[in-house]
């Protein structure tokens, strides 16, 4: 047995350790199939096996691998050989809620469904959702900076972490608390905004305290389908100058939602452009905002509404299905036609954003870039803060092509920059976007920032043992 995991086995406990390559590989995967390897899995179950791990790892140059549930999708959360994966499944303890304060303290394993269904008892929500919020876990979602469809009302997770006890990778294993339990708080340097969505390069998450909101009372749910883009964004513009209260704006374009269906089905059938859009409000008021959104679809051109009075109702008639089904019909169109059961198709779902008002333009050309490439891409995303999703994918038996699909993908990025956009909205930089962070910072004339971004991954990170190689592309 290797001396590392000897000595790990003494420090924290056999339980706690597994070196079973079954239980390894398992953890060494995350949502779109980039694999990794580690020496170990270790599973700490309290900040102070947390700290006792970051001590040893400094003092043996151990090389470790934060992960959540490795629901990312762009290679953050994936280990090496030369390390350990640390998953922290065992710490899921809601340890206080306090809804006159409006905070939560959770631990970094517990999954953001389940902490909303605890909340949702008392008419309260953690707003965050990204797709995966049924996996996703609180440690996860603040490395990853994530978002969801609510990100047009509430933002990311950088907006919603209030107070944070991290471990950082030293000789003492320090334990740092970070913040506190009030909405506002300017003592120095935002650090707790430097770990969010840090990608677990920067410190171990042990605890964090969340701000939390009142859950809407009501939320009416229109959907139409456009034959124009034009029309779609027109439909949009018509909506926010409407001053309602927009929850939830969702688009899928023609293509991918005919694909869609005939994938994967869906209650909701139409013919062109797909907008979604959720609207909080209150009981007495719910017909009056579902009538003036569905006025609203009708004279922007909209050829299919369908209209809910309640989040459950939209649920039921299935008004979500095409939106929340964009990554699993592109699973199922990727491995259609696959040689043989173990060619594997590699997935990439892009992230970037632009202006809304640039948003017709972003999809027409990202439509030319997959013609001029001829690889096939779905797409669909959160319309209501421009953030867009292009699907692409390339399977094993074709990785001749690899070098046109890096272009492809560049292409992408390069598109959302010179519309005023960003290369990654909610997803972040892992091991796949690093060539995109030195594009985008060097079309602002900016390089020097990664040479900062490097400098304070020394100073919290000095011998580069936490996720190394991971966010930072070399300068």
């Amino acid at each position: 047995m290797n001396r590392h995991i000897e000595e790990l086995i003494k420090l924290l406990g056999e339980d706690k350790v597994s070196t079973d390559p079954i239980t390894i590989k398992l953890y060494s995967k995350n949502a779109v199939y980039y694999e990794g390897s580690a020496l170990a899995a270790v599973f700490p179950e309290s900040t102070v096996d947390v700290s006792k791990l970051a001590r040893y790892a400094y003092e043996n140059d151990l090389k470790i691998y934060p992960q959540g549930s490795a629901s990312e999708i762009v290679g953050s959360s994936t280990p090496r050989e030369d390390g350990i994966v640390v998953n922290f499944m065992r710490m899921r303890k809601i340890k206080e809620i306090n809804y006159v304060d409006s905070y939560v303290v959770a631990e970094p394993g517990v999954r953001l469904i389940e902490l909303n269904n605890v909340l949702r008892r008392d008419g309260y929500m953690f707003p965050i959702d990204p797709a995966s919020i049924k996996s996703a876990t609180v440690g996860g979602a603040i490395n990853s900076g994530s978002g969801g469809m609510m990100g047009a009302k509430y933002g990311t997770m950088k907006d919603w972490v209030l107070g944070l006890e991290v471990v950082l990778p030293d000789e003492d294993g320090t334990v740092l608390r970070l913040g506190g339990k009030t909405t506002k708080n300017r003592e120095g340097y935002d650090l707790i905004r430097l770990i969010v969505g840090s990608e677990g390069t920067l410190a171990l998450v042990t605890e964090s305290t969340l701000r939390i909101t009142l859950a809407p009372e009501r939320v009416v749910t229109v959907a139409g389908f456009f034959g124009d883009l034009e029309d779609l964004m027109a439909c949009v513009v018509e909506i926010k100058k409407s001053k309602l209260d927009v929850l939830i704006m969702e688009f899928v374009d023609d293509a991918t939602a005919k694909m869609t269906v005939e994938t994967l089905g869906s209650k909701v059938v139409g013919e062109g452009h797909l907008l979604i859009t959720s609207v909080s409000t209150v009981d007495e008021a719910a017909e009056r905002v579902r009538d003036a959104l569905v006025h609203i679809y009708d004279e922007a051109g909209a050829n299919k509404i369908y209209s809910a009075l309640t989040m459950e109702e939209a649920e039921d008639m299935g008004i979500f299905d095409i939106r929340r089904n964009l990554y699993p019909a592109s699973i199922k169109m990727a491995s259609m036609g696959l040689r043989d059961d173990e060619e594997k198709p590699y997935i990439f779902v892009e992230d970037i954003s632009v202006p809304p008002t640039k948003l017709v333009e972003a999809v027409r050309r990202l439509r030319n870039i997959s013609d001029k490439y001829g690889f096939p891409m779905v797409l669909g995303g959160h319309v209501g803060d421009g953030n867009l999703h292009p699907v692409v994918w390339i399977r094993e038996s074709e990785r001749d092509k690899m070098e046109q699909f890096n272009k492809f993908v560049l292409d992408i990025m390069e598109m959302a920059i010179e519309l005023g956009g960003v290369i990654s909205s909610e997803h972040g930089i892992g091991t796949v976007k690093k060539d995109g962070l030195i594009m985008s910072f060097r079309s602002k004339n900016s390089l020097k920032a990664l040479r900062l971004m490097h400098e304070i991954k020394k100073i919290f990170d000095p011998k580069n043992i936490l996720n190394p190689d991971k966010m930072l592309p070399s300068v």
